[in-house]
């Protein structure tokens, strides 16, 4: 008789235990980190104990997850609210690039709005043709050279286009020497935030 026909058969025959409750207690088992046996009860409290620590792993994982999104809602609040009074769009775009800094701890920023100073059209047409923000490790078309004398030490990239309806009005760059900072796979529900506040505090300017 193989194992799986044993295993059929208990699954088929849900009473055979109760029948014979005596055997419960004779059977032993090889402990899960070897070196003894154990009883049948003994190695279900042992699993059990097991899973136990993975369902902890895992709660201990969602709740650090829901502080990081916590910190970070609050920072997007505080990005918001730094934006309301700007008089001017100079002083806009200043504040801008200066609170994603600040509060973001980003280490550098550019802000190209395209009022009175269109860029290349490739970049148009990257900033036109992008639904939500980009991360990358290359820089696009001619966008690296925004950054001055720091672009050769930048590693990684996040792309924001900044829209007025279905036409992009600017583009906003974050970037880092920290090729971890931004990257393809990583999510960017807070960038589109950050992209559609910065949007909208620019429509009136435009």
């Amino acid at each position: 008789m193989k194992a799986d026909d044993v295993a059929q058969y208990l699954q088929s025959n849900p009473n055979f235990f109760e029948e014979h409750a005596d055997m419960l207690a004779e059977i032993v088992l090889p402990h899960p980190h070897g070196g003894r046996t154990v009883s049948l009860s003994e190695r279900q409290l042992l699993a059990l104990r097991e899973k136990n620590k993975e369902l902890e792993k895992k709660l201990h994982e969602l709740v650090e997850f829901a502080k990081e999104n916590d910190a970070l809602q609050h920072k997007v609040h505080q990005f918001t609210l730094a934006l309301f009074g700007a008089p001017d769009l100079l002083t806009l775009q200043d504040v801008i690039t200066r609170s994603l800094r600040e509060i973001f701890s980003v280490p550098h920023v550019a802000l190209h709005v395209w009022k009175g100073l269109p860029p290349c059209a490739e970049v148009l047409a990257f900033a036109d043709q992008q639904p939500h923000p980009v991360c990358t490790h290359h820089a696009v078309h001619d966008t690296q050279t925004w950054f001055g004398e720091s672009a050769g030490h930048l590693r990684s990239f996040a792309y924001l286009p900044l829209c007025a309806g279905d036409q992009s009005i600017g583009l906003l760059i974050l970037a880092s020497e920290d090729a971890q900072r931004f990257y393809p796979e990583m999510g960017t529900v807070f960038l589109q935030r950050i992209a559609e506040i910065v949007s909208s505090a620019l429509r009136p300017f435009n």
